[in-house]
């Protein structure tokens, strides 16, 4: 059974463009990375490394340090009906944590196909509009906010 505790990466370039990778389950649902924690106790940042990892060969270890950061934003959603029986009986909702991961221009993306299919770099505005998930968009628009700087 998933934990309905997850994180969201906006992964991005230094000129602003921003991955987008496409579900093989849904097709045309572009998204950031995302994906649940593996244990209730799982560190969120570890959780987010993982997941870039798993979903896009990117290995957060080997970036320079501060590359991957905690946005100190998080958000409860509906989890869609289909996905619900990925959950234990009941549960209905999920606590997504946002990250940002600021990855060299020359970054090589390889998808872990069972998960998904496609993957574009997209100007910022494009790729919030793009995401399947209004709140996806959010996270990307508050990364890229006149209030959020791209690099601490």
């Amino acid at each position: 059974m998933k934990i309905p505790i997850s994180v969201l990466v906006v992964i991005y370039k230094s000129n602003g463009d921003v991955l987008l990778i496409e579900r093989a389950d849904r097709k045309d649902f572009w998204q950031s990375v995302t994906g649940s924690l593996d244990a209730p106790d799982e560190d969120l940042a570890f959780a987010a490394a993982r997941e870039v990892f798993e979903e896009t060969g990117i290995a957060v270890d080997q970036l320079p340090a501060g590359a991957l950061r905690n946005m100190h934003h998080h958000i409860e959603y509906e989890i869609y009906p289909e996905w619900r029986f990925r959950y234990a009986p009941g549960v209905t909702r999920n606590t997504e944590y946002w990250f940002a991961l600021q990855v060299p221009d020359n970054t090589l993306v390889k998808l872990a196909p069972r998960e998904h299919v496609a993957y574009e770099w997209l100007p910022f505005e494009q790729a919030a509009k793009k995401c399947f998930s209004p709140s996806n968009g959010d996270a990307i628009l508050k990364l890229f906010s006149a209030n959020s700087t791209r690099s601490e």
